[in-house]
């Protein structure tokens, strides 16, 4: 089944998105839902009222610079289920030619793989980088996320994507499969995924980009996502839990281990929890000698702050792979 008719039972508002940089117009939906995330990782409830039924997104979105958005399914043993994630493939892209860097993207909390596109603006940003020759041409996939926060709690997520996605993506593309052409990022829940997957496996990624990162040195607020989707804990949130997974449990492993791992970190002046968090982050990192940018700009945990910071986000964490 198309991975947008498997998320059709997920109820969504109609999104309309002009792709004006990279020549393309297509109608996407973002998912509200009964309960997504809002500012601060915070949960908001949103109005059935305003909902309308989901319609296909294109299993194929062209650019006009022809780069192509591609749909996705693998079958994943680990999570005994198919598992789908969505490819942006650059303008040219042959199976056959050279071998390209690979940036994989982690999407937030009540999110999709497709965000990055409908609400980043992900393929025209990166249209234009490419023409610009301001990074390399690569691949991103963006891998379906749920709320699993990209750790093997509900289900074994973060084994599926080591075991699994990497080695589907480095067989069935043309990708390097060295660490100095394989990139990390996310936004929110993804963010924390990201800085996790890149402390605890620095050996295996270059650079880390967290936009809006759900990262907490302590515990979540209170209105944080992290204590009510049941990943932290089985039937209620569990301190313990969350705090052997956080990233302050991985400090000197990633310290000590000797890797150098450049992260771009941003969020918005209005995020007032998580600006805070992602400075403290960067602070620390750049104390213990790791290289690391940090931009606090204008707004909230939106995507209109992440899409605004994601060229000179993709520039700094890409440079790693030139």
């Amino acid at each position: 089944m198309p991975f947008a008719q498997r998320l059709a039972p997920r109820v969504r508002t109609l999104l309309t998105v002009s792709f004006t940089a990279a020549g393309v117009t297509a109608a996407a939906y973002a998912a509200p839902q009964a309960l997504s995330a809002g500012a601060s990782g915070t949960i908001v409830k949103s109005g059935a009222e305003s909902v309308k039924q989901a319609k296909p997104i294109p299993p194929v979105i062209t650019s006009a610079a022809g780069s192509k958005i591609v749909a996705r399914t693998m079958h994943s043993e680990a999570l005994d289920r198919d598992w789908p994630y969505v490819l942006y493939l650059p303008p040219n892209y042959t199976a056959n030619g050279e071998r390209y860097p690979v940036l994989y993207l982690l999407h937030g909390n009540n999110g999709d793989a497709y965000d990055w596109i409908t609400q980043g603006h992900l393929q025209g940003i990166v249209d234009g980088l490419i023409a610009r020759r301001e990074i390399s041409p690569l691949l991103i996939v963006m891998p379906q996320g749920g709320t699993d926060w990209y750790v093997d709690r509900k289900e074994p997520i973060e084994t599926a994507f080591f075991e699994e996605l990497l080695p589907e993506i480095e067989t069935q593309y043309a990708v390097e499969t060295q660490r100095e052409g394989r990139v990390i990022g996310g936004v929110s829940m993804g963010g924390f995924g990201a800085l996790r997957y890149a402390m605890t496996r620095p050996q295996l990624f270059c650079g880390a980009l967290l936009l809006g990162p759900a990262i907490y040195s302590g515990d979540p607020p209170v209105g944080s996502a992290a204590r009510y989707v049941h990943v932290f804990g089985d039937r209620q949130f569990d301190p313990r839990v969350w705090r052997s997974l956080n990233y302050p449990a991985q400090w000197q492993g990633f310290i000590g281990g000797g890797y150098r791992v450049p992260m771009f970190i941003a969020a918005g002046d209005d995020d007032l929890r998580i600006q805070a968090e992602a400075s403290q982050l960067y602070t620390h990192l750049r104390e213990a000698h790791q290289p690391a940018e940090l931009r606090i700009i204008d707004g909230g945990h939106t995507w209109a702050v992440w899409s605004a910071v994601l060229a000179e986000a993709l520039k700094y964490t890409l440079a790693c792979t030139r």
